[in-house]
C-alpha cells in the first residue's frame, strides 16, 4: 500500500496519510480531496477502507463532504482553547496565565541538568544541576491537555534558598518568592510549533500528524540573569496563545546564544 507503514487498522493508516498530506500542504484548506476511485487505487485499499477513513477525517473536523461533490479539506477552525499569556501582579500576588486549568494529578518533582536547549536559556553550561517540576494539566471546557514545566537551577535555589525547600509551589508564588528576595522581574518568551515526541503524543493525547505548540518562558531579576525557565507544551490544533503588548520603555536583554 503506497505510502503506508503504520501499525494498525487500515483505515487509520489511510487516515493518517491523509492527515499527513493535509498537515504538508498537498491538500490545502478549501481543496477537494481525491475521488474514492483515486484514494483506493493511492493506497490500494477497499472502498470501505477508504469511506471509514474519510469519516474518521470528517469526525475531527478536517474535511467536509459535500453531497454530490466529494470531500474538501477545510479551513483552519479557531481552537477552541485560547491561552492567555500574561503575568499581572497586585501587591505581593501574581497571578499568570489566565486559563481555567485543572491539574491531572500532584506535581512530579526531580532532579535534573541543563541541555543543549534548555543551557542556553538560562545561561547556563549543559549538564548544571537543576530542580525539575511537571504538571499535566487539562482545560475542562475543551478538555485540551497541556504539560506545564519548571526548572529552577540549583544556582537559583542557593540565592534564595525557599525556592529549595518548596521547588514544586505554585509558579505565581515563584515569583513572589523571588520578588520578596529583592528581585525585580522581567520575562521573556520564546514560541515555536514543532511535531511532539512519543511521551508528548501520548501525554497530551494527539492524533497523528498533530504539531505541539512549544513556549519557553524565561524569568529574569534585577541583574536580568534567568532565574528560572517554564516550558508550556499543548496541540496545535486545540489551543492558540495570546499576549497583551504595551509600549515600554526600551529594555535590552542578553542575547540568547543558539
Amino acid at each position: 500500500m503506497a505510502g503506508i507503514e503504520r501499525p494498525g487498522p487500515l483505515y487509520q493508516q489511510v487516515a493518517a496519510a491523509i492527515r499527513q498530506g493535509i498537515a504538508d500542504g498537498e491538500f490545502p484548506p478549501g481543496s477537494p480531496l481525491p475521488s474514492e476511485a483515486q484514494l483506493i487505487d493511492r493506497y490500494e485499499v477497499s472502498r470501505p477502507t477508504v469511506r471509514n477513513a474519510i469519516a474518521a477525517l470528517r469526525s475531527e473536523g478536517l474535511i467536509e463532504v459535500r453531497h454530490g461533490k466529494g470531500s474538501f479539506v477545510k479551513g483552519a477552525p479557531t481552537p477552541p482553547l485560547t491561552i492567555e499569556r500574561t503575568i499581572t501582579r497586585t501587591g505581593k500576588t501574581y497571578a499568570a496565565d489566565h486559563a481555567p486549568w485543572e491539574q491531572a494529578h500532584e506535581p512530579t518533582l526531580y532532579r535534573t541538568v541543563t541541555t543543549e536547549t534548555t543551557g542556553p536559556l538560562l545561561e547556563l553550561t549543559e549538564g548544571e544541576a537543576l530542580f525539575g517540576v511537571d504538571r499535566v494539566l487539562i482545560d475542562p471546557a475543551s478538555k485540551a491537555r497541556a504539560l506545564h514545566r519548571v526548572l529552577i537551577p540549583f544556582t537559583t535555589a542557593d540565592d534564595v534558598p525557599q525556592l529549595a525547600e518548596a521547588p514544586d509551589a505554585p509558579v505565581e508564588e515563584i515569583y513572589a518568592t523571588l520578588t520578596a528576595a529583592g528581585h525585580k522581574l522581567t520575562w521573556s518568551e520564546t514560541v515555536r510549533a514543532r511535531m511532539p515526541q512519543a511521551d508528548e503524543r501520548s501525554a497530551l493525547e494527539l492524533p497523528d500528524a498533530t504539531p505541539v505548540i512549544h513556549a519557553m518562558r524565561v524569568t529574569h531579576g534585577t541583574d536580568l540573569r534567568p532565574l528560572i525557565l517554564e516550558e508550556l507544551r499543548t496541540s496545535g490544533n486545540q489551543a492558540q496563545l495570546t499576549y497583551r503588548i504595551t509600549a515600554d520603555s526600551p529594555r535590552t536583554l542578553r542575547a540568547v546564544r543558539t
